[in-house]
């Protein structure tokens, strides 16, 4: 899916990392929720509450997910799920443009 319709966006921005990564949260008219957002090269961890599907639009990142001891790439119009209540680490090669999709458990 290239474009997301009948949905609310928060205005203001979910900024982590000083600023090196960004997102918005977008509302469907189901009440799902995904944010859409951009990360600027660098090694992040992040901590999942929900599980989530992490699609990538644009970039190149490497990721290490919970349990796991092996480094993944994925590439612009790949995805990855991550478990709930687990964190990752993403190791960003360039500017990359990403969609998440969480799911409540």
């Amino acid at each position: 899916m290239t474009e997301l319709t009948n949905v609310t966006v928060t205005k203001a921005a979910n900024i982590y990392f000083d600023g090196k990564v960004t997102s918005r949260k977008v509302t469907l008219a189901d009440g799902s929720v995904k944010t859409l957002g951009i990360m600027m090269p660098g090694e992040y961890t992040f901590a999942a509450g929900d599980e989530e599907l992490m699609e990538i639009l644009a970039g190149n990142v490497e990721i290490l997910l919970s349990g796991k001891s092996e480094w993944k790439s994925i590439s612009a119009g790949q995805n990855f799920k991550v478990d709930a209540n687990t964190k990752f680490d993403i190791k960003v090669k360039i500017l990359t443009d990403y969609c998440c999709s969480y799911f409540p458990v």
